[in-house]
């Protein structure tokens, strides 16, 4: 028996398969499910990647001239090559009008118009809020849809109007009927002339579009038609090379204008879908990473409990000349085709798990971006065979480290070093994470929680011995002969006991991690919201200069939402980041928002080129009053701003707040999300909602994170139940021996009752110390003070793990009675 590949290793796997198809089921359980949620990340990953912004309005458009809807910053990292990174857009960035000119003369263009889109809001009666909002264009770009007449003519003068089917002017209207508009600020009747098929909107003439736009001397986009016989793949490389040559750049950044065709062309309409799609990427790529890491930990003390089982075969075979590779070579084939089966069942339900998550996003309104297309072609769902392959792979990895040198066991020096060395990196990635603050911060303490994890599972014999070391005496003394049997049991097996601890304190630590630090930030952030609103009325639809106007408002000011980019450096590498801002009236502050400034004045505001600064942001840029901060707008437009104040409730109101006049003509909307006003009498008939950013994609990245999450932790509790499982199965030669040695039913009961009582309460122990230490350093980082989990997830934590060691420890031993 010399070689790997001669029958002898075949007939030991086969063989072995069959005689240990028990042992065997909780690995093909956790392989299945673990390829079941990475095969369903991969394809959403896939449809990720393949994802692009919807084509309607530039359908019939070859292509699209658009500003550049993304930001780069190049810089020179610590001791390597410059490194360029960028970020999405969410403001429009507009193209010069000289671009229309130059398009027009290219050969094989039959057309080139300018797109000047604005917003619409129906007005209601006596000037209450607005009804309906919807968006206008001149009726000459209504051809690049193409959209087209089914009643009445096209606007001829500046009071006339077409509307698209369902909006508001024009909803049930017949040409000669007039309705009261209002287009951004200016209320006017505007006589419907004639109804349009496609979506809602109002077309007006190209002079009255390009002056409602309020944008002289730039347009939205240019969208490009082709003439007849005319390839769409020239028509571009002509249009290129024109606008290089007349070297033309967008109205924000200064960068070349792009020429977008095929599906590139949807960037140019729906703004905020490329950045969802980066977003959505990225998010997928760290549950991707949590679950590979979170399923070595499960596979790996799954694989060794089931080889370990056989430890007393497998010196049997060495006793009569098996050679140790050919041992290994057996568990290997075994494993693998454990795990290969497995891993295909998990293939296949893979599918659906994808097609549930894809649903229920698509189902929820305004989680996806509008205009966010997320193909699935037939191809992509081979993706669930290379996740089959990886996890096989996976598999296969941990069964060679646990079959490492049968018949010798590990080095225990070796194994307490590497343990310790873990334990000591987590301990300082939580202590990073103290000392950062956002998503730096979150995820230093995510790689603290799985160091930590990872440091418990090799060190699990000895954290199981310590902590029985501390209940014998309390075990021997108070619990008799059950007692007894339990710490001389825990003390004999310190290894299988380890191994039976660790899936305990993943799944505490994971649960504690993933649900205390989304109600630990929201609860925080609520709090400053709510001290943070101070208004006694809160209107949408309006502007704070009608708002002002009604009786009894003492004060006003608007609310504008959009985005800014802050480039900074993180551990020597340069990053983007996109944050939300506020945009406010310096002068209608008081009584409607505070935002805890702790320096400078907030009546600073009332200047152009000022802003506010949140106070741990404003720690991170060493800024204060009287200092500068670049910060890129919505636009891609870079501004050194003063700084005028500093304020504590950040994570309420967001990072900065600008002036309304500064941030206003960097929107492609610049109008209030919402007014907040203070009152004479300082009452309100109802409760304002507190002012609250939202972070970009916070609403997609909740639903994806708690559907896997939700996933990962069920991985994990069967990781207890099975490992539980396997080693009760194991133990029912001792539990019989005990028996026909005298061990009443009923004392072996309370014995196992004994060991499960250790398991949960030494695991929860472990466990919340585990994930307490980053989530202490994340919290204190963030909301300057302790983490925090409601009471009755808490509880839920506790009462699952409760339920399923004993359902664990229990389950065996009621089979072998049966």
């Amino acid at each position: 028996m010399t070689s790997l590949g001669n029958p002898a290793v075949r007939l030991l796997a086969a063989r072995s398969l069959r005689s240990h198809r028990k042992a065997w089921a909780a690995v093909f359980a956790a392989v299945a499910v673990t390829t079941a949620l990475l095969g369903a990340l991969a394809l959403a990953a896939g449809s990720a990647g393949l994802g692009h912004a919807r084509v309607e309005r530039y359908a019939a458009a070859a292509v699209v001239v658009a500003g550049d809807q993304e930001v780069r910053w190049t810089t020179k990292p610590w001791g390597s090559e410059p490194t360029t990174v960028t970020a999405g857009l969410t403001e429009r960035v507009r193209v010069p009008s000289a671009a229309v000119d130059v398009v027009r003369a290219v050969p094989g263009v039959r057309a080139a118009v300018p797109d000047h889109t604005f917003v619409v809001r129906e007005q209601g009666a006596d000037g209450s809020p607005d009804r309906r909002v919807y968006t206008g264009r001149s009726w000459e770009a209504a051809r690049l849809a193409p959209y087209r007449l089914v009643d009445g003519r096209e606007p001829r003068r500046a009071d006339e109007v077409v509307t698209g089917a369902g909006a508001g002017p024009g909803a049930g209207a017949r040409a000669g009927d007039t309705s009261g508009v209002r287009v951004g600020d200016v209320v006017a009747g505007r006589k419907v002339v004639g109804l349009a098929d496609g979506p809602a909107a109002l077309y007006v003439t190209a002079a009255e579009a390009r002056k409602l736009a309020g944008h002289a001397g730039a347009a939205d986009a240019v969208g490009v038609l082709a003439r007849p016989g005319v390839p769409v793949d020239t028509l571009h490389a002509r249009v290129r090379a024109a606008l290089d040559r007349a070297g033309l750049e967008d109205t924000a950044s200064g960068r070349p204008l792009r020429a977008l065709t095929g599906d590139g062309r949807g960037g140019a309409e729906h703004l905020a879908a490329p950045p969802a799609r980066m977003e959505l990427l990225q998010l997928l790529a760290a549950v991707s990473g949590t679950l590979v890491l979170v399923a070595a930990l499960v596979l790996a003390s799954l694989v060794a409990q089931a080889l370990q089982q056989r430890a007393a075969e497998r010196e049997l075979l060495l006793s009569v000349g098996a050679a140790p590779r050919q041992i290994r070579a057996a568990a290997g084939r075994e494993v693998t085709r454990v795990a290969g089966l497995a891993a295909l069942l998990g293939a296949v339900a893979a599918v659906p798990v994808f097609l549930g998550l894809w649903s229920a996003l698509r189902g929820r309104t305004g989680v996806v971006p509008e205009g966010l297309e997320l193909p699935v072609p037939p191809w992509l769902f081979a993706a669930v065979l290379v996740a089959a392959g990886v996890v096989v792979g996976i598999t296969r990895l941990v069964a060679l480290s646990a079959t490492r040198k049968p018949g010798r066991p590990g080095k225990g020096g070796v194994r307490k070093v590497v343990g310790i060395v873990l334990l000591l990196l987590g301990t300082g990635s939580a202590g990073a994470a103290g000392l950062q603050g956002g998503e730096a911060a979150a995820a230093a303490a995510g790689a603290a929680t799985v160091t930590l994890v990872a440091g418990c599972a090799v060190l699990g014999p000895w954290i199981a011995g310590a902590a029985m070391k501390v209940l014998d005496r309390p075990f021997r003394r108070l619990g008799g002969a059950p007692g007894r049997l339990t710490a001389a049991g825990a003390g004999a097996h310190s290894r299988r006991l380890g191994a039976a601890l660790v899936p305990v304190v993943l799944v505490t630590s994971f649960a504690l991690v993933q649900l205390s630090a989304g109600t630990t930030m929201e609860r925080a952030a609520d709090a400053q919201a709510r001290a943070a609103t101070t208004a006694d009325l809160s209107l949408s639809g309006t502007t704070a200069e009608r708002v002002r106007k009604l009786p009894g408002v003492d004060t006003a000011t608007d609310v504008l939402r959009s985005t800014v980019v802050l480039a900074r450096t993180e551990a020597g590498s340069p990053r983007l980041d996109r944050l939300p801002v506020l945009g406010v009236d310096a002068a209608g502050l008081a009584g409607t928002l505070d935002p805890g400034v702790v320096a400078g004045d907030l009546a600073g505001l009332a200047r152009p080129g000022t802003v506010a600064v949140g106070a741990a942001m404003a720690d991170s840029l060493d800024a204060k009053p009287g200092s500068t901060v670049e910060l890129r707008l919505g636009d891609g437009v870079r501004k050194r701003l003063r700084v005028v104040a500093v304020y504590e409730r950040s994570l309420a109101l967001g990072e900065f707040l600008l002036p309304k006049a500064e941030l206003a003509p960097h929107m492609s909307d610049p109008y209030p999300a919402r007014v907040l006003a203070a009152t004479e009498r300082g009452s309100s008939a109802s409760p304002v909602t507190p002012e609250q950013v939202t972070l970009p994609g916070a609403e997609l990245n909740g639903i994806v994170s708690a559907a896997i999450v939700s996933a990962i932790g069920g991985l994990t509790l069967l990781s207890v139940l099975s490992t539980l499982t396997l080693i009760g199965a194991g133990r029912r030669g001792e539990h019989r021996l005990l028996g026909q040695v005298g061990a009443s039913a009923g004392q072996l009961r309370r014995m196992l009752g004994l060991e499960a009582g250790f398991l949960t309460v030494t695991g929860l122990i472990v466990g919340a110390v585990v994930g307490a230490l980053p989530l202490t350093a994340f919290a204190w980082s963030l909301t300057g003070g302790l983490p925090y989990l409601p009471p009755e997830q808490a509880a839920l934590i506790a009462g699952t793990v409760v339920v399923t060691v004993v359902a664990g420890v229990f389950l065996p031993a009621w089979r072998q009675r049966a």
